[in-house]
């Protein structure tokens, strides 16, 4: 067996809550006291710090990089960062907090392994509290801290913590979140982000970096339903290397589960069979490979495969529709109605489809399904019906969140105008088995 590492080494978080919450500050401290800043980063920040800080460095112009967030003191796009400790590798998706960029939060969320929820201990648990907790259950992230904020403002009070603690607590039942950690800070003088505060003796917790760290994020992937779209057919154009001349393997990221040398497989929607004779990486041969690695498989027989097909465990068939249920957060000015034509874009394929039907909007503030919308605006969180041209290979969003995610595109502007999440499907279609002589 060929020994090779699985990437738990990186972790997808995204921050939110209402403004003024210190999402930003949180961010920039994080970043400041890891040690994670390049020299011209510190640099810059001293030298804005009597612009934008009062000759205090600003931790979150670190991550309001957009003019319009700096004069305003608001994030309104997604901002992206990235660091490491010798622990793990990160990703940050700096999410903003008003109701109108619902969008922005549902984008930099969609991809995040934990959501950090941030709320000012002054205030409590407020609307935009449970709003983005329940985004977060919609977009099923696995790991949740509530990090409750400016608490020297409240004098590192341990009843309020309790209190606001409470208070969340009592709204988790109607969350599919199973793992919730709060946390006592101060992002903007460092208590517990980075280093333990001493002003929390009775807080026995790690800090936020130490939870980062240490969060068990392996089993966050499906690992047991195999699913490869196929991105590439790779047929190397080498005429000195002999070796390749008949090579075809299929490129592309596992979506889900694991792949194993010789193991049977199906390809659809055609329903040939075949089995795995060869598992490659850009470092070698393996005898097996898991999501979400990206490998290139070889079959044991010569398929008409192409970008879009997916390639599954044989006996174990995602669903096969072209005509889906699904929750949608709509992103474009224009409001979605009935029958107009999209492009939709499914894992590594894009076909032609058609929103049939709204079936409820979701009431973000209270869960509640508000039945007999006309139209969905920009922001809005709806169930829909869609019919595309041809049947998409899929699983359901909270078996699979790549193969159960799509987007909706507008033809004419190339403009990305929804994002969806696939609801189970209700029958499966099993294609036939075909038989080949080796």
């Amino acid at each position: 067996m060929t020994a090779f590492n699985h990437p738990v080494d990186l972790l997808r978080f995204n921050t939110c809550g209402s403004v003024d919450d210190g999402k930003s500050t949180l961010i920039g401290r994080l970043l400041y006291d890891s040690k994670s800043l390049m020299e011209d980063q510190i640099e810059a920040l001293e030298r804005s710090a009597d612009i934008t800080g009062g000759g205090q460095i600003n931790l979150a112009n670190l991550t309001d990089g957009l003019r319009a967030e700096r004069e305003q003191g608001i994030t309104i796009d997604v901002a992206y960062r990235y660091f490491a400790t010798p622990h793990r590798k990160f990703i940050i998706a700096d999410t903003p907090g008003h109701v109108q960029y619902t969008r922005n939060m549902v984008t930099g969320a969609s991809t995040a392994n934990l959501s950090i929820i941030l709320i000012d201990a002054r205030q409590g648990v407020i609307e935009q509290s449970r709003r983005h907790a329940i985004i977060a259950s919609l977009l099923r992230i696995p790991h949740l801290v509530v990090a409750i904020n400016k608490m020297d403002l409240v004098g590192w009070s341990h009843e309020r913590f309790l209190e606001i603690k409470t208070q969340f607590e009592e709204f988790l039942p109607r969350l599919d979140i199973k793992d919730v950690k709060f946390i006592p800070v101060s992002a903007l003088n460092g208590d517990n982000i980075v280093t333990p505060s001493e002003h929390t003796p009775w807080y026995p917790g790690p800090t936020l970096l130490g939870h980062l760290e240490t969060v068990h994020i392996a089993s966050d992937c499906n690992l047991t339903n195999f699913r490869f779209p196929v991105q590439w057919v790779n047929r190397p154009n080498n005429p000195t290397d002999h070796s390749l001349h008949d090579f075809r393997g299929l490129s592309g990221q596992i979506a889900g589960g694991v792949v194993l040398v010789g193991q049977k497989v199906m390809v659809l929607p055609s329903g040939f069979t075949s089995t795995i004779k060869q598992i490659w990486t850009i470092d070698g041969a393996l005898e097996e490979a898991f999501s979400p690695q990206s490998v290139t498989l070889v079959l044991e027989h010569d398929l008409d495969i192409s970008r879009g097909d997916v390639i599954v465990d044989a006996e174990d068939l995602p669903g096969a529709s072209s005509e889906l249920h699904a929750k949608i957060c709509w992103m474009n000015s224009r409001p979605l109605t009935p029958g107009k034509q999209y492009l939709l874009k499914h894992t590594t394929q894009t076909v032609k489809a058609a929103v049939t039907a709204i079936e409820n909007r979701i009431n973000i503030s209270d869960f509640e399904k508000e039945e007999g919308v006309k139209e969905l605006a920009m922001n809005d969180l709806g169930e829909v019906r869609i019919k595309t041209a041809k049947p998409l290979i899929f699983d359901g969003y909270a078996t699979n969140r790549l193969t159960g995610s799509f987007i909706l595109i507008e033809p004419g502007t190339n403009a990305t105008v929804a994002a969806g999440m696939l609801q189970p499907p209700t029958e499966v279609a099993r294609p036939e088995y075909k038989d080949f002589a080796i």
